[in-house]
């Protein structure tokens, strides 16, 4: 992450984000996918604007408890001063250390987070700590849709929800309550062009046979609506259909 506006704030984060990164051995590349090494892969991450946006939440986060926090050691110090004036120091320490940890942590999401798109499939890894890698794969999903607050909207920024077969409710970046996935990618400066990218690539992939070899030998169609089908396969077929009716 670079701030060309702040320079020190940059100097502070690279320090504090190379040390974590040693710490939790966490990978700095986006994550690579097997037999997908040539082309046909695009890696990418959330544009700068979602760092901007996570940025305002933070703020207005910030403000709100703030207030709730002053208010209360307020009424603390009008109603029992000297206890107020003794904990107004280990209040503001607490608060000073959240708001850093809280600041880093928005930086580490918006650095660690990665999609990479695939021919077969899409990848998601988030985090540091517990570090999440997800695969959707093209044959599974069911709905591909752009999602736009007016937050975002005022950012230039949107989210691409990939829900997979099975639907139900489900957390933001996770796993639903009935075992499909969903998957979302936050942050994007071009949704509908990535929408459009998986959606064209879902439809390559299922009508050429999601678990064909692309660098193999294509399969020489059998009988009439079985496509991909050798004559073996059709031959087998037929000789367990007459011993079924044998029996």
């Amino acid at each position: 992450m670079n701030d060309p506006t702040n320079p020190t704030t940059n100097w502070v984060y690279e320090g504090i984000w190379g040390v974590l990164t040693r710490w939790f051995k966490v990978p700095s590349a986006a994550p690579t996918l097997p037999f997908h090494a040539g082309a046909g892969v695009e890696a990418f991450r959330p544009a700068a604007a979602f760092l901007r946006y996570l940025r305002l939440q933070y703020w207005l986060g910030v403000g709100l408890l703030a207030a709730i926090v002053g208010a209360a050691w307020l009424t603390l110090l009008i109603t029992a001063p000297i206890a107020g004036a003794l904990v107004a120091l280990p209040i503001a320490a607490l608060f000073g250390a959240t708001l850093l940890t809280t600041f880093v942590a928005l930086h580490l999401k918006f650095d660690t987070t990665w999609y990479v798109l695939t021919d077969r499939s899409l990848r998601i890894r988030r985090g540091i700590w517990l570090i999440g890698e997800t695969t959707i794969t093209f044959e599974n999903i069911q709905n591909v849709t752009v999602n736009q607050g007016p937050l975002q909207r005022y950012f230039g920024i949107a989210d691409v929800v990939v829900q997979t077969a099975g639907g139900g409710s489900s957390g933001p970046h996770g796993q639903s309550t009935l075992g499909a996935h969903v998957g979302v990618l936050e942050g994007l400066q071009d949704a509908p062009r990535i929408r459009d990218l998986i959606l064209a690539r879902l439809a390559k992939s299922r009508s050429s046979g999601l678990g064909d070899d692309a660098h193999g030998p294509v399969a020489s169609s059998g009988a009439a609506g079985s496509p991909g089908w050798s004559a073996e396969h059709v031959a087998a077929l037929r000789a367990i259909r007459d011993l079924a009716r044998g029996l």
